[in-house]
């Protein structure tokens, strides 16, 4: 992989704030780990506690981002970049729910420094719902899509 490529990477990490990514280009990969994310010291505010009752503590859980077990397998993002359901605006997407896949298809593709990346399927099965837009920035390890 060309050095200026992994000097893009590395710049982009800083300036995104993420603490790893990982770039896979044909047989090559790499992967770069920000540990001054981690390992910073993050300042202590002191703020007036108030003591509520347990029972009225509810954890705030969005249902939407949070994938259910019953949903089947779930493909997540293997890096950071930018979702397409398509090869271009002008073709329809590679997979709409409910459509039966094949282990190896092509899901999606995630731009990811102006490289192209296939996600392809690692298992058999049907869509059966789709977690990110067209066009959306994604995260790593974003769910994208649930196999059933």
């Amino acid at each position: 992989m060309d050095i200026r490529k992994v000097k893009k990477l590395i710049e982009l990490l800083k300036e995104s704030g993420v603490a790893e990514i990982e770039i896979h280009e044909g047989e090559e990969s790499v992967r770069i780990s920000s540990h001054y994310a981690m390992n910073s010291h993050p300042t202590v505010v002191q703020a007036p506690q108030t003591l509520v009752p347990q029972a009225n503590v509810v954890p705030v859980v969005s249902e939407e981002s949070t994938p259910s077990i019953d949903e089947g397998h779930i493909v997540k993002s293997p890096m950071v970049g930018i979702f397409y359901s398509s090869a271009s605006p002008e073709t329809s997407a590679f997979v709409e729910v409910g459509k039966a896949i094949e282990k190896g298809d092509i899901l999606c593709i995630v731009e990811a420094m102006k490289i192209m990346n296939q996600i392809e399927a690692d298992t058999s099965g049907v869509i059966s719902k789709i977690f990110v837009e067209n066009g959306e920035p994604i995260e790593y390890g974003q769910p994208l899509f649930a196999i059933k």
